[in-house]
């Protein structure tokens, strides 16, 4: 897999999780699989945008679905927040590591000055 092809799956990926809504639809399928009907359940608005939400979050590879008889169930994609949230990790350390780099400085002139 190229750089450029990580950018773009994270680019849709971070564009999905943009949205109110569909954070929430990931929240929900942390807990399980649910189909569009089960999802839709808690929010004022039609079937068909939950639908819509669960499309966008799907080509972000977010989500997968599958069929199970009459049954359509959306499963969260681990794999994909692991990616997500790696790439956070990575910035997130490196801030920590210069923080901790700072305060070891601010640490050693407060013992100068003593």
């Amino acid at each position: 897999m190229d750089v450029d092809e990580r950018d773009e799956r994270l680019d849709r990926g971070f564009a999905a999780l943009g949205d109110p809504v569909r954070r929430a639809l990931i929240a929900r399928l942390s807990r399980g699989d649910a189909t569009v009907n089960e999802l839709a359940e808690p929010f004022a608005i039609t079937k068909q945008a939950v639908s819509r939400h669960v499309q966008v979050l799907e080509a972000a590879g977010l989500i997968t679905r599958s069929r199970d008889a009459q049954r359509r169930p959306c499963h969260l994609n681990a794999a994909a927040l692991e990616e997500l949230t790696g790439w956070i990790d990575a910035y997130r350390l490196a801030a920590e590591q210069r923080h901790r780099r700072l305060d070891a400085v601010l640490e050693d002139m407060k013992e100068q000055d003593k």
